[in-house]
């Protein structure tokens, strides 16, 4: 069986170590760093099952125009994809699910918009309606920073016309927990959950970028509250996109906040996260293949099937990440930290100079995942790879899994 992955991060490189367990694979475009990547577009790719990484090209329909050629595909497709395409079109969908959410008013004019910012209390959240990989979100205690963050998005000075439309919705207090939901369009399996790390810095400081890691499982999270999660907020928004005319075949990615009244939906993404998936998916015990298989048929037979192991990814990234990451130094100890015990290394924006040497070419660069029986050992087993690693301005978050390697728990889920 050949599986197309979709996508050049470390996302996709993650997605395709685990399908290569018992499927041919090959990632496009993926990158030098990625075996199997070829630079031919997907709709000249002639493979059994096409795994749609990232959120742009299923926000511009490419799953639509594969199945138009009768392909197997596992992504949702446009339609569906309007649940991250539009944070404004995903809070509608939400309140007709009736899923728990934060209060919350949606914007094109400045003047209404700083109306509403005044009604709200700190910390204050404003986003983006469209695509912003990841960064389209402000959290601040700052009045004036987030007044100032809404003049920029309006004006399309931030992130262009992503930016034109505004959310803006009450600051929710406490855990965040995210929870990955394959779905066939009439029903969904949850797969182990994780939590991730948005903040540059380390103690959440520092703007938010597209993850500086994660880990699963999580000590705080019981199977009572994944069976809540699947009833309260994933069925109801696959019953909302059924009553849309949605067949939505993909992931629900729920980004939730755990707070004191309950859990709360702060937003779906439509596609693997990243980097939850790099702590997910390689802890599947089951096959991989045959359930994205399962899911693009429309009827998912198999129950995912998880390793007791604990899996921590940290993420280096380029100086300057998120809003000007530096490029083109060469990468180094990438065979050294590969070599490391329970250590595997996925590449996300890694290029290649003119000797062939791999060098930095986006924000994330690379993604260091340790694996261990706790999370104490997984997170020892990733900081020593990334110890191995160099390159000029290399940003790491020191405290990645920090709290949980410390903590307890009888059930993990």
């Amino acid at each position: 069986m050949l599986v197309c992955v979709v996508g050049s991060g470390a996302r996709e490189h993650a997605l395709a170590q685990v399908l290569g367990r018992d499927a041919e694979v090959v990632v496009t475009p993926g990158n030098p760093g990625i075996e199997g990547s070829t630079d031919a577009p997907p709709l000249e790719i002639d493979a059994d099952l096409y795994v749609i990484g990232p959120e742009a090209p299923l926000v511009d329909g490419l799953a639509d125009r594969l199945r138009a050629q009768g392909r197997a595909v596992f992504g949702p497709g446009a339609d569906g994809a309007q649940l991250e395409g539009s944070k404004a079109w995903m809070k509608a969908l939400l309140v007709e699910a009736g899923v728990a959410t934060a209060r919350h008013g949606t914007f094109t004019d400045a003047e209404p918009a700083l109306a509403y910012l005044d009604t709200m209390a700190p910390p204050y959240v404003v986003k983006t309606d469209g695509l912003a990989a990841g960064k389209g979100v402000i959290v601040t205690d700052s009045l004036n920073e987030a007044r100032n963050a809404i003049g920029d998005y309006l004006a399309g000075v931030a992130f262009g016309d992503a930016g034109r439309t505004v959310v803006i919705e009450e600051g929710l207090a406490g855990p965040e927990l995210s929870v990955l939901a394959v779905c066939d369009g009439q029903r969904s399996v949850l797969l182990a959950p994780a939590q991730d790390f948005k903040r540059v810095g380390a103690g959440d400081t520092g703007p938010n970028t597209g993850g500086m890691g994660a880990y699963s499982p999580v000590p705080f999270v019981s199977r009572d509250l994944l069976d809540q999660v699947a009833a309260e907020f994933i069925d109801p928004t696959l019953a909302a996109l059924r009553r849309r005319g949605i067949d939505y075949r993909g992931v629900l990615y729920a980004g939730l906040m755990l707070t004191a009244a309950g859990p709360k939906m702060l937003e779906y993404n439509v596609r693997f996260g990243d980097p939850e998936c790099q702590v997910v998916v390689p802890r599947l015990s089951s096959s991989l293949t045959d359930l994205l298989s399962q899911a693009a048929a429309g009827r998912i037979e198999s129950t995912p099937t998880f390793s007791d192991d604990a899996l921590v990814t940290v993420v280096c990234a380029a100086q300057g990440y998120p809003v000007a990451p530096r490029v083109g130094d060469r990468i180094v100890g990438l065979d050294a930290a590969r070599a490391e015990p329970g250590v595997t290394v996925m590449c996300a924006g890694v290029g290649s100079d003119r000797d062939g040497a791999l060098v930095t070419a986006g924000g994330r660069v690379l993604s260091v995942t340790g694996r261990g029986p706790t999370l104490a050992d997984a997170r020892e087993a990733a900081f020593r790879g990334v110890g191995c690693l160099s390159f000029p301005g290399m940003v790491v978050r020191p405290d990645i899994a920090e709290a949980a390697a410390t903590t307890t728990s009888k059930e993990p889920a």
